[in-house]
């Protein structure tokens, strides 16, 4: 068959062994199909090291430019990584850095399949994390303190007024932390959750902590309940979904107590926490889609979990691994889906959706990684198989279907 024509979309490279996996993707899965038209980017840690982050912040500017971008996984440096990259600097999180270009909202939905029972009896269907993608603790400004002193916080407004208030009477070292975000992103937030929640048709909750953070999380709170009494309110009514606001405390015990169905907004790092909860409870972070959507049109998809960094490590030693790449799959065959939609490409939908079946057919028939087998439940006995080994069933599925 010929292979597929695509216009371009913008290819963010990884770390470690997510790395390793994106290439082996490419090779057997995409381009024996494909005409792969990417602008690529390597967002590995030596090679942001090497441009002094410049890379991350030139990818999430291709992605306004292309409008549709698929990332591999990537290391967030932590003081480890800085001596073992002898990095010049801790560098923050590409993936913060490219969420505060593009703005949005990333949502995160368990991919299922029959055989992997969630480890929470009740669940029933999936649980769409809504995370905001802006701002909070990804964006924050750290001080570690050795000595007494009073920490202050002080804004100036364009027109000189100040507002100060001591934060503590420091009697000792400590750490200080100041955070931020912007009523035009949380409004950003709320629009895309309720379009989200109007296009999929399900309930919308949404939860913080404004009991306690008075100002802050209470601002998201009054920004969701303004925007959806003033814009939504009356679509939810005519479709039968519904949206509510409830302490994050309270959203815990009501989602391990529910069917699932719906859709959980969160703020930027609870939305990271409990993705991660929600996706190992539904079978395997390896088993999750992420895509951000941005108010502009945008859409980056990437793999939630990390680089996998202990198989990583037995890969250097020549070792076989039996790492899941269904999220770095799902990543690009969403990217490829969306491409094709925008662009009116029926045949590259069709070969994503295509590739997004036999995967999950390539499981259900008993064949996957080990993360999977241990928690295996099926009708047919599992059968562990290494990473290529599961990709190249993967493509013999993929080329019967096709």
């Amino acid at each position: 068959m010929d292979k597929i024509k695509m216009n371009k979309i913008v290819e963010m490279d990884g770390d470690e062994m997510t790395r390793i996996i994106w290439q082996t993707i490419k090779d057997e899965l995409l381009s024996p199909f494909v005409e792969l038209n990417t602008e690529y980017y390597d967002l590995g840690l030596p090679h942001r090291d090497e441009t002094d982050d410049q890379v991350s912040i030139d990818a999430g500017e291709a992605i306004k430019k292309y409008h549709v971008g698929v990332k591999c996984a990537t290391i967030t440096p932590n003081a480890q990584r800085v001596e073992e990259y002898k990095l010049k600097e801790m560098w923050k999180s590409p993936n913060g850095t490219i969420r505060a270009i593009l703005d949005g909202t990333v949502f995160r939905t368990p991919i299922l399949v029959s055989g992997v029972k969630p480890a929470v009896r009740s669940w029933e269907k999936p649980i769409t994390i809504a995370r905001h993608a802006y701002g909070d603790v990804y964006k924050a400004t750290e001080f570690r303190l050795t000595k007494p002193g009073k920490a202050e916080l002080l804004f100036t407004a364009e027109d000189g007024e100040q507002k100060r208030a001591t934060i503590y009477d420091f009697e000792c070292g400590g750490v200080l932390q100041g955070m931020y975000n912007k009523d035009t992103s949380i409004e950003s937030f709320a629009r895309s959750c309720f379009n989200y929640a109007i296009e999929t048709k399900q309930d919308l909750w949404f939860s913080t902590k404004d009991t306690i953070s008075k100002q802050y999380d209470q601002t998201f709170k009054l920004i969701f309940e303004d925007i959806f009494e003033r814009e939504y309110k009356a679509t939810f009514d005519e479709l039968g979904i519904t949206y509510f606001y409830t302490l994050i405390d309270d959203a815990v015990a009501r989602v391990i107590r529910s069917k699932g169905g719906y859709i959980w907004a969160c703020k930027n790092y609870d939305g990271d926490v409990m993705s991660d909860m929600v996706s190992t409870a539904f079978g395997s972070l390896a088993m999750m889609t992420s895509v951000l959507v941005s108010p502009d049109g945008n859409f980056e998809y990437e793999a939630a979990h990390g680089t996998v960094t202990r198989h990583y490590y037995r890969y250097l030693k020549g070792e076989t691994t039996s790492t899941n790449p269904i999220a770095t799959i799902f990543a690009w065959t969403g990217a490829l889906k969306k491409r094709g939609e925008l662009d009116g490409n029926a045949a590259l939908v069709h070969f994503a959706q295509t590739l997004e079946d036999a995967s999950l057919a390539v499981i259900e028939s008993g064949k996957m990684t080990k993360d999977l087998a241990l928690m295996w439940q099926g009708d047919v006995k599992a059968e562990t198989l290494s990473t290529d080994d599961f990709i190249a069933e993967i493509r013999k599925e993929l080329e019967a279907r096709l």
